[in-house]
């Protein structure tokens, strides 16, 4: 269960955030904060510093916090709900940022991500998707489809379109995992942050003296007009590297494991030759897994009301998206998984400005991942029962560590 501390005696509860999912059922939020949508649109959490935002419950409210002027994204703003002791903005480059200067960033490397120029990788994905399945069955069974597969699709495909040399993968994903980690200590992540640092900058250094057709590339091009600094097109590295390769590496473990559980439905896309309802898929579970389960924060910087209440000016703000995507006036029966469903109304990439850069991007891999894998290997099941898989509760990024499976 959930640490709850209580406000006053015999009166309101506030339950700790992050909660603690329910042992049997590792794929739902925790059962504390379904309760808390229960009994309205906002709440207040704990945080890890004692502090007390605001929790958005509502699917509806969630997009009016995240679409309005009235909240502020940065960091460095008093009441800003910080997600560990070891958090900071530092190398997060414009997701931080409010506008101007976040639309002024983010316009510099948008044209990579848009859903025309990524559906020109699409023959690039699949064949590197089909070349990691061949190197699975070629080799010795079980594997973990973590370390074999989910992993490296998303990893070889960022190094591509940025330009960083696959070669130095385990580097840059042993920081990663460090920066993500909710239990690290604030020296361990700064030292991660440093070092990715200082590779990036050595990149954009590389190529600035000898530019290739690469994204790097052009942000660095950006340096020499004038247009960035070398530490802002360095943080931006970094946060293209990390967002570009750890989120989907996630979803592509956890929703294939979701899928294992549910037979009915991976039979579904096993047997299916149809575009639309992979696509339908992808949807229904970024809506059903929500891995970025520590919330959308925000701060408050004028009044605003959101379902009756008043937030006022500094205080701190969580947008939940995954009790959002299980809203059932949104998402009818929402604890179901049902890959024919109408998702596309998730948050699972945000909403307003702030949304995800690169959600174009992730939908197309994990449409080539789930389009394929399964088809190619139709015996895929787990290795070891759901019981011995080590999830990332301890992660701002959910996901499982390992992923043991057979054929």
């Amino acid at each position: 269960m959930t640490d709850t501390v209580r406000e006053t005696a015999g009166e309101t509860e506030i339950p700790q955030f992050p909660g603690v999912r329910a042992a049997k059922c590792p794929f739902d939020p925790p059962p504390e904060l379904r309760a808390l949508q229960q009994n309205g649109t906002l709440a207040k959490v704990r945080l890890w510093n004692g502090s007390t935002p605001w929790f958005v419950t509502r699917h509806a409210a969630q997009k009016e916090v995240l679409s309005s002027p009235k909240v502020s994204a940065d960091v460095t703003k008093p009441g800003y709900p910080i997600h560990t002791r070891a958090f900071g903005g530092g190398g997060l480059s414009f997701i931080l940022k409010d506008d101007p200067e976040h639309a002024r960033l983010r316009r510099m490397v948008q044209a990579a991500f848009t859903v025309r120029r990524v559906e020109t990788m699409r023959p690039a994905i699949q064949r590197i998707v089909d070349d990691l399945i061949d190197q699975m069955l070629a080799g010795p069974k079980p594997v973990d489809l973590v370390e074999a597969f989910a992993l490296p699709v998303p990893s070889l495909v960022i190094c591509e379109l940025l330009g960083v040399p696959y070669a130095d993968h385990d580097f840059f994903q042993h920081n990663s995992k460090t920066i993500i980690k909710r239990t690290v200590t604030p020296e361990d992540r700064a030292v991660a942050f440093g070092r990715l640092h200082e590779y990036l900058d050595g990149l954009v250094a590389q190529k600035l003296d000898d530019p290739a057709d690469d994204l790097l590339s052009k942000v660095a091009a950006r340096v020499e007009d004038g247009e960035l600094t070398r530490e802002e097109a360095a943080q931006m590295g970094v946060l293209l590297l990390i967002a570009g390769h750890e989120t989907t590496a996630n979803m592509i473990a956890l929703g294939t494991l979701a899928l294992l559980q549910h037979p009915g439905q991976l039979a579904l896309l096993r047997e299916t030759d149809d575009p639309k309802l992979v696509a339908s898929a992808v949807e229904e579970l970024l809506r059903y897994l929500n891995i970025t389960h520590s919330g959308r924060r925000r701060v408050a910087v004028e009044d605003i009301e959101i379902g009756g209440q008043v937030i006022r000016a500094g205080e701190g703000i969580i947008i939940p998206n995954d009790i959002g995507n299980r809203d059932p006036e949104v998402f009818p029966d929402p604890d179901r998984l049902d890959v024919r469903r109408d998702a596309h109304r998730h948050v699972a990439f945000g909403f307003g400005v702030h949304q995800c850069l690169g959600q174009s991007l992730a939908r197309v891999e994990l449409q080539v991942v789930y389009g394929t894998l399964y088809r190619r290997i139709p015996t895929l099941k787990a290795a070891v029962p759901i019981e011995e898989i080590p999830f990332k509760h301890d992660g701002q990024v959910y996901g499982v560590y390992e992923l043991p499976v057979t054929w």
